[in-house]
C-alpha cells in the first residue's frame, strides 16, 4: 500500500478529522487515535483498524507523551479551534523542533487567523460562509444543505488528506516537514472552483436558484418520482441523449423542446414518470445512452447490479462500507472492513506505549497514576 510506514497520530475529534485518518489508513498509514479520559468517542464510525491510547493531556506528563509519539511520528492531525493544542505546548512550536520532519496537520472551520478564527461552527456554517450553500434548493424553496456531506468530508478531510499526501510527497525531497492549514470554509469553495468559474458562463447560470441548468431548473436535469414512490435521475444535458431520453417516453421534441417550456415540460414528464415503477423503468433505460439510473438507496445500493459487478460495497456488522477509492493498479488501498473493528476506548495504549520506548514499570505507572488509560476488547460471545 502507498503509504505503508507512514505513522500518524489523530488527536479525537468528530466527522472530518477521523475522516482524514481513515483515507491515510485505508492506504496503509498506522494511524493512532489519541482519545481523551473525559470524552469516549463512541460515535466515530470511521475508526476501522485504527489504534486507541488515552492520555490525560491536561497533565505535563501526558503532553510529554504525546511530544516523545510526534518525534516518531510523520503526520498528526489537528482537530481543534487555533489555540487549543497551543495551550497545551502541543503546538507547531512545541512538537515540530523535536522532528524536522513532522507534518502537522491543522484542520479546523474557518482557519488559524481572521475574525472567524475562534468561533464555534458546523458544516452548515462553513458552507454558508463559502458561498456554494446559496446555490443548493429549488426555486422559491428553502435553501436544502446536503448533509454535512460537502463541508465536514469534501472541504475538511478529504482536502486535509490530500494536504498531508502533498506535503508527504515534498518532504521526500526536501526531508523537511510543515504546517497544513487545511479549514472548512476555504476547503469547501475550493471543491466548488468550477461553480464559482462557469457561473459568467452563458446557458448554466444566469437565473434564480433553481431555474438553471444543474439546479433543477430543467426537465432532463432532475429527479422524478416514479409509480411504487421510487425515483429515477434524469441527466440528458446533450442534445443526443436528448433524443434518446424522448424516444424511451415515447415521446418528440416537438412537444417536448430540449431548452424551452422547462415548467411545463417538468410537470409533464412527472406525470409519465408516475405511470411506471424504478424497476420497469430501469427495465427501459438500463443499455441506453438517456442518462437515466434509479435513485438508489442504502438499502439497495449494494444489490444494483454495476456495484455488485464491481464489488463497491461491502457489510460489516450489518453496516454498509463502501469500497476505498480510488483505486490503484500496483498498491491499492485496504477496505476498512478487513482492517479491523474501530478500537475500543483506550484499547491499544500499552501496545503503542511499549512500541514507543516506555519500559513496563513506567507504563504502570502512568497508568495508576490516570495519566494514560487502558482498556482491554471486550470478547464477543
Amino acid at each position: 500500500m502507498p503509504l505503508k510506514g507512514i505513522k500518524v497520530i489523530e488527536m479525537a475529534g468528530l466527522a472530518p478529522g477521523p475522516f482524514c485518518g481513515m483515507i491515510l489508513a485505508d492506504f496503509g498509514a498506522s494511524v493512532i487515535r489519541v482519545d481523551r479520559p473525559e470524552g469516549v468517542f463512541s460515535h466515530d464510525c470511521l475508526g476501522n483498524g485504527k489504534r486507541s491510547i488515552v492520555l490525560n493531556l491536561k497533565s505535563e506528563q501526558g503532553a510529554e507523551i504525546l511530544k516523545k509519539l510526534t518525534s516518531k511520528s510523520d503526520v498528526i492531525i489537528d482537530p481543534f479551534r487555533r489555540g487549543v493544542m497551543e495551550k497545551l505546548n502541543l503546538g507547531p512550536k512545541d512538537l515540530m523542533p523535536h522532528n524536522k520532519k513532522l507534518i502537522y496537520a491543522r484542520l479546523t472551520g474557518y482557519g488559524q487567523d481572521g475574525p472567524f478564527a475562534d468561533r464555534a461552527g458546523h458544516d452548515i456554517n462553513y458552507l454558508s460562509l463559502s458561498g456554494l450553500l446559496s446555490l443548493f434548493g429549488r426555486h422559491k424553496e428553502n435553501l436544502v444543505p446536503p448533509v454535512n456531506l460537502a463541508s465536514d468530508f469534501g472541504g475538511g478531510g478529504l482536502m486535509c488528506a490530500l494536504g498531508i499526501i502533498l506535503a508527504l510527497f515534498e518532504r521526500s525531497k526536501t526531508q523537511l516537514g510543515q504546517i497544513i492549514d487545511a479549514n472548512m470554509v476555504e476547503g469547501s469553495a475550493y471543491l466548488g472552483s468550477w461553480l464559482f468559474r462557469s457561473h459568467k458562463v452563458p446557458g448554466i447560470w444566469g437565473q434564480p436558484r433553481g431555474q438553471n441548468l444543474l439546479d433543477t431548473g430543467t426537465h432532463f436535469y432532475n429527479t422524478y418520482e416514479t409509480k411504487d414512490g421510487q425515483y429515477m435521475s434524469v441527466g440528458a444535458i446533450e442534445p443526443q441523449f436528448y433524443a434518446i431520453l424522448l424516444k424511451k417516453l415515447c415521446l418528440n421534441e416537438e412537444s417536448f423542446p430540449h431548452f424551452y417550456n422547462f415548467e411545463e415540460s417538468k410537470e409533464k414528464f412527472s406525470k409519465i414518470f408516475k405511470e411506471k415503477t424504478q424497476k420497469e423503468w430501469c427495465e427501459i433505460f438500463d443499455g441506453s445512452d438517456a442518462c437515466v439510473t434509479p435513485v438508489l438507496t442504502l438499502d439497495n445500493v449494494k444489490s444494483h447490479p454495476h456495484n455488485s459487478a464491481r464489488g463497491t460495497f461491502s457489510v460489516s456488522d450489518e453496516v454498509l462500507i463502501p469500497k476505498t477509492a480510488p483505486g490503484l493498479s500496483r498498491t491499492p488501498g485496504i477496505s476498512s472492513v478487513t482492517r479491523g473493528s474501530t478500537p475500543e476506548h483506550g484499547e491499544h495504549t500499552i501496545e503503542v506505549l511499549s512500541e514507543y520506548g516506555f519500559s513496563s514499570s513506567e507504563i504502570k505507572n502512568l497508568v495508576s497514576s490516570g495519566i494514560v488509560h487502558s482498556e482491554k476488547k471486550q470478547a464477543k460471545l
